[in-house]
């Protein structure tokens, strides 16, 4: 008897609270009414109907993905075609916040390399680089190769060159370090 008369006031307490946020367990909303409209009305709201649609277009754009991605180095920028992959997926995202800057070093006479500064998702395969390839390393490092290696990377993309002097004059190739930034 004392359990029933418990159970009874929490139901008291609970279901005024529940009425006044629309909703009881197990219950389903009415749907709201249909307004009939007048043909005015209708058009009206056709056109409400293709504003949303075209914001909505807008909002796609914005979020597509880019077919290329800048590289800067000494005031001078190329272009990079990209992959369509995880890792140049998630390196757009980054880049939609803002550029990224970073040091690279040339290593082994054949590329430039330097740490990100964040790791990027990998999908790595056994690739015989070349000149103009643009490869994540390790995840968190971008190396920009004026030569050919193959090894186990992630392609992230192509700088558009004209010629190999042009690309090693770009990248300041075997004279040090450089600041690489990437933008979009």
């Amino acid at each position: 008897m004392i359990r029933t008369f418990a159970l009874g006031i929490l139901y008291a307490a609970i279901i005024p609270v529940l009425l006044a946020c629309g909703k009881l367990p197990d219950q389903e909303q009415p749907a709201p009414a249909q307004q009939e409209r007048s043909e005015g009305q209708e058009s009206k709201d056709e056109e409400n109907d293709n504003d949303n649609d075209n914001s909505e277009i807008t909002e796609t754009a914005e979020t597509t993905m880019p077919q290329t991605i800048n590289i800067s180095v000494s005031g001078k920028t190329l272009q990079v075609k990209i992959e369509d992959n995880c890792a140049t997926r998630a390196l757009v995202e980054a880049l939609r916040e803002g550029a990224i800057s970073y040091e690279a070093h040339d290593y082994g006479g054949f590329e430039k390399v330097g740490a990100l500064g964040r790791s990027l998702p990998t999908c790595d395969s056994r690739i015989t680089t070349q000149a103009g390839d643009v490869i994540l390393y390790s995840g968190n490092q971008i190396v920009l190769f004026y030569g050919s290696n193959s090894w186990s990377y992630t392609r992230l993309g192509r700088l558009q060159y004209e010629s190999l002097a042009e690309l090693k004059s770009f990248l300041n190739a075997g004279s040090g370090s450089i600041t690489v930034t990437l933008s979009l």
